[in-house]
Order: structure tokens, then sequence, then C-alpha cells
């Protein structure tokens, strides 16, 4: 049985809980086909296919369009499997900013027109090397206003792993769980 996993980043960070998501697959006895949607210059076959996880972050509001595409064009082949979408982000990682992520998690879907089984927030990282003057103060002053984080402490990461696998391992035994969260 094989779980796909297409995924897109932009600094490295759901890559990262990409082929986390992977190694959890495989050790629960799945064939994991790991795709980036950035990278993707074929169509991608998904006839050995059972589940599919789909995750990417948000930046400036919205999904990456490789990845909202591959979503809204593949949505078919998708729904005819049991699926969970993963949305990774800043504002999951702190109780005052659940709502606004859960609301960029929706609107993707509502853009894509795709229906998963289960979704989840997944607490993202700051990588203040990858930011330039202006991201860092925006950063600063509107994604973390309230958070007792300063960017220029270096890089700082919130995901939080034992959750994700039990998100991951609940979804893939079919218990639902993810929905929940």
């Amino acid at each position: 049985m094989t779980v796909l996993i297409a995924f897109a980043t932009i600094e490295g960070q759901t890559e990262k809980i990409a082929r986390f998501i992977s190694r959890v697959a495989k050790n629960a006895g799945f064939n994991a086909k790991l795709i980036n949607t950035d990278e993707m210059s074929s169509h991608v076959s998904l006839d050995d296919v059972v589940k599919v996880v789909l995750l990417a972050p948000v930046h400036e509001r919205r999904h990456p369009k490789s990845f909202e595409a591959f979503v809204a064009s593949n949505r078919d082949a998708l729904m005819k499997r049991k699926s969970l979408v993963l949305s990774v982000g800043l504002k999951a990682a702190f109780a005052s900013g659940r709502e606004e992520a859960r609301d960029y998690l929706n609107e993707m879907l509502m853009r894509t027109g795709f229906e998963p089984d289960a979704t989840a927030l997944v607490s993202g990282a700051v990588k203040p090397e990858n930011y330039g003057y202006f991201e860092r103060e925006i950063l600063k002053h509107v994604v973390l206003l309230g958070q007792k984080i300063d960017p220029r402490d270096g890089a700082q990461e919130f995901t939080n792993w034992d959750e994700l696998m039990s998100i991951v391992i609940d979804f893939l035994g079919g218990t639902g769980r993810a929905n929940q969260l």
C-alpha cells in the first residue's frame, strides 16, 4: 500500500515535516511516495496510492501556488483516496492565531474545491536567516505580535513532532483523530 505525500515548501520546514511523515508511514508498513509540487515536471500517477497526505506552508495568508494547482488539477483522483491535509504555519503555533490559521486552510480548500477526509494545523518555524529587513519587521510586528519571540534570536522551530506523529499514525490507521485537532 502506498501513501502519497505531496508538499510545497518555502523555507524548508514543510519539507522537513514531509520527510518525517514519510518515515512514519514507512514504519507503519506503507510505501511512501514523496513529491514536491514545486519540482513536478510531469503527471503523477496515483494508481497504487491508497492514502494521501498533502501539506504546505502558509506565507502571506496563502499556500504556494504550485501546491494549490496540484490539488485543484488532481482533485478528482485525490478525492477517491483517503486524504489528510496539513497546513503549516506560525499562526498555528499560538492559541491566539489558530482561528486565523484555520481560515487560511479553509480558504485554500474552497479555492481548490478539495474536500479531504481530515485536516490539521501544524506549527511551523521561524528562520530569520531567510528574511530581509522588511520580512523580519513584518514577522516581529504582525505575525508574532504579542509573542515573546524575537526573530533576532535566530531560527526557532515550533513543530510539535509528537503531536504530528500521533496525527499521522491515527490517519494511517483510520481512527480520524486528525479531524478533531
